[in-house]
């Protein structure tokens, strides 16, 4: 039985780690070293649940993934380049660290599976950081969340050959998931969207990874497989958002579990200050490599910075190598503190990044391509703006195109989102709103009105304290979902427009034009 002390530490731990502006990732990895002085055990329930956590990480990934966007250039080249190059440079560090500092022994293999651990950076901070900010629709959010899949899936082909197994012959029948694709979406639509659709999805990942572990291939890659075979639908973008907090809570055991195998010896206590430091190469050579591959300057950066980290992954990896008896076990304390470190020195770095943009656009601005300038919109004679074309920006373009013609931009960051656009003759442009090098290449003095549609409360704010900061003097208006949202904005200047309050009017509207009256 999981004693409940190790549930009060750990929200403790968590909810202090939160408060101090930082992941919660470190609170439970401190939570594990204070039980373990405490000299409190998990026991094999905490192990159990630990890999639960694991296998459904790995499935919901499997959910996510969009070969379409993984095949893109800037995103595929430039995760294989930096891991490459991290993989040379940890390696050169640990050959250093072993020569200089005494009583430290690294073996080739350890170190090279440790170097591998830490080209990886954490999908968690990211996500918390993007959310945050109201960027996660944003195109540096796409675009770093990207990089993090294709990590994501090196460290799952590493998982698969470190099991050392060989597949039987049975592992063919495997084949015939592809086929029942079709059924199993079926059958996820008529569970519903309650616990008995969240149900399924726990039976897909755990029953799937039990399947493949019985035919010699290993369980965690397989709930990745059954993922991706789902992956692409609406039923799996919903069973993704629908397992996320099962995924995290059991990732907190875990977590516990790193801390409570105890410190790592005083060497590797050093050697991990060391490498937590290190973690601040990573996001120069990101930059470089996605602005050599054609990304914009600003995009580049807030999607790099973000970055600056080592991942819950790599102490995966590290864990079942140690596990394969190919490094000692203290290897997953010393990257803990290591991941923990980077974690600390990242925060404050990312809070800072459109500050930091604005202080070095001038030099940041030398990196752009010939390609991204030759791909810049034309903001020509713009008199009315509508920021995010989904529905609710469709229909408010269609009723200002009435009015003012080829003058209304519609602005949206969805590629696909644009394409309908420009098939449908609409004059939309693919602009992140955020960008105040987007603003700067339109006459903000023509323009008479700039409608947010936006319908992301802290996407909306940013926008609108940016357009300030620019000197725009027109008016604004927003869409909001909450009373709360719409104070907030009216104090700042900008038109509220209530999407839930005003819908009843409209529904009522609609229903007495039926009437006839």
């Amino acid at each position: 039985m999981l004693d409940p002390l190790i549930i009060v530490i750990a929200l403790a731990c968590g909810m202090a780690s939160r408060a101090a502006g930082l992941p919660a990732l470190i609170g439970y990895l401190a939570a594990g070293f204070l039980l373990h002085e405490l000299d409190i055990g998990g026991g094999g329930i905490l192990a159990t649940l630990s890999e639960i956590g694991i296998t459904l990480l790995l499935f919901t990934i499997g959910l996510k993934l969009n070969p379409r966007d993984l095949l893109r250039t800037h995103i595929w080249g430039t995760t294989v380049a930096h891991m490459a190059a991290m993989q040379l440079f940890f390696l050169g560090v640990f050959y250093l660290a072993d020569a200089l500092i005494p009583g430290l022994t690294i073996d080739f293999t350890a170190g090279l599976v440790g170097a591998f651990a830490l080209t990886f950076s954490s999908t968690v901070f990211v996500i918390q950081v993007m959310q945050e900010r109201g960027e996660m629709a944003s195109r540096h959010a796409r675009l770093a969340i990207g990089i993090l899949i294709i990590q994501d899936l090196a460290a799952v082909i590493f998982l698969g050959f470190s099991a050392g197994k060989v597949p039987g012959p049975e592992a063919l029948l495997l084949l015939l998931l592809l086929p029942l694709r079709g059924l199993i979406l079926r059958l996820l639509t008529l569970s519903g969207h309650g616990e008995l659709f969240t149900l399924f999805g726990l039976t897909l990942a755990l029953g799937g990874a039990g399947l493949f572990e019985a035919t010699g291939i290993k369980g965690d890659l397989g709930a990745l497989i059954i993922g991706a075979v789902l992956a692409g639908h609406q039923k799996a973008k919903e069973l993704s958002r629908n397992l996320l907090q099962f995924k995290d809570l059991f990732l907190v055991c875990f977590f516990l579990s790193i801390g409570l195998e105890g410190w790592p010896q005083r060497e590797m206590i050093l050697l991990a200050a060391v490498l937590g430091v290190l973690a601040l190469v990573k996001p120069p050579l990101y930059f470089l490599l996605m602005t050599r591959l054609h990304t914009p300057p600003r995009t580049a950066l807030l999607a790099s910075l973000p970055l600056t980290n080592y991942s819950e992954f790599g102490l995966i990896v590290v864990a079942i190598a140690a596990s394969a008896g190919w490094m000692d076990a203290q290897w997953s304390a010393a990257i803990s503190l290591a991941i923990a470190i980077s974690f600390i020195i990242a925060s404050p770095l990312n809070r800072m990044a459109h500050v930091l943009y604005r202080r070095w656009h001038r030099q940041l601005q030398g990196f752009e391509t010939e390609v991204v300038r030759a791909a810049y919109p034309d903001t020509r004679d713009v008199r009315v703006i509508v920021l995010g074309m989904g529905n609710i920006g469709t229909g408010a373009y269609e009723a200002m195109a009435e009015r003012f013609g080829e003058a209304v931009l519609g602005v949206d960051d969805n590629d696909r989102k644009l394409a309908q656009h420009q098939r449908a003759r609409r004059r939309v442009v693919a602009a992140d709103a955020s960008d105040p090098d987007f603003w700067q290449r339109i006459d903000l003095d023509g323009v008479e009105l700039i409608m947010l549609a936006l319908t992301n409360h802290e996407e909306n704010k940013l926008v609108g304290k940016l357009l300030g900061d620019l000197g725009y003097q027109g008016r604004i208006a927003a869409v909001v979902r909450f009373s709360e949202e719409a104070e907030e904005l009216e104090s700042a200047g900008i038109s509220a427009f209530n999407l839930y309050a005003q819908a009843g009017s409209g529904f009522a509207a609609h229903a007495a034009a039926q009437l006839g009256q």
